[in-house]
């Protein structure tokens, strides 16, 4: 992860992303502003294609490539990370202040956030068993949440 300080107030941390966008030699254009702008907007998850959508409402000639190399750019600095829904959608978590996997119900299409800890305890004995390290971020669990799994019981209790 890059150098992203948590304990600075999130105003300065998009002041620093600038400043080390500027320092690997990228310039600072109107688009990567605009693609900083509407991250800074966003609470939890992103996906490329929203982004794209975000930015193009304010300027529709930004391009997805820009947008993409630019998540690209602040995931190697740290400052989003990306996983893959149930569907195979890419996300990006904007500022991530520890990794974790996902929980996705099948039913309602809600997503929770799951601490690395508990992800960990849930892989351990695979790796255990066969060697195999399971990636804690792309990590998304399918299945049914209480609720849907709760209406689902009283559905089948009134059939």
């Amino acid at each position: 992860m890059g150098s992203k300080a948590p304990d600075r107030p999130a105003a300065d941390v998009w002041i620093q992303i600038r400043d080390e966008i500027r320092a690997r030699g990228l310039r600072w254009t109107p688009q990567r502003r605009l693609i900083l702008e509407a991250l800074e907007a966003t609470e939890g998850h992103i996906t490329g294609s929203e982004l794209v959508e975000r930015c193009r409402e304010r300027n529709p000639d930004t391009t997805p490539s820009t947008v993409y190399r630019t998540l690209s750019v602040l995931e190697e600095l740290g400052y989003v990370s990306h996983s893959h829904s149930a569907a195979g959608r890419e996300e990006y978590h904007v500022l991530p202040e520890a990794e974790h996997a996902h929980l996705q119900c099948r039913s309602c299409g809600g997503t929770w956030e799951l601490d690395a800890a508990v992800a960990s305890s849930v892989v351990r004995p695979i790796q255990r068993s066969v060697g195999f390290r399971a990636d804690v971020g792309h990590l998304t669990i399918s299945g049914r949440c209480a609720d849907c799994a709760a209406r689902a019981k009283d559905d089948a209790v009134a059939r």
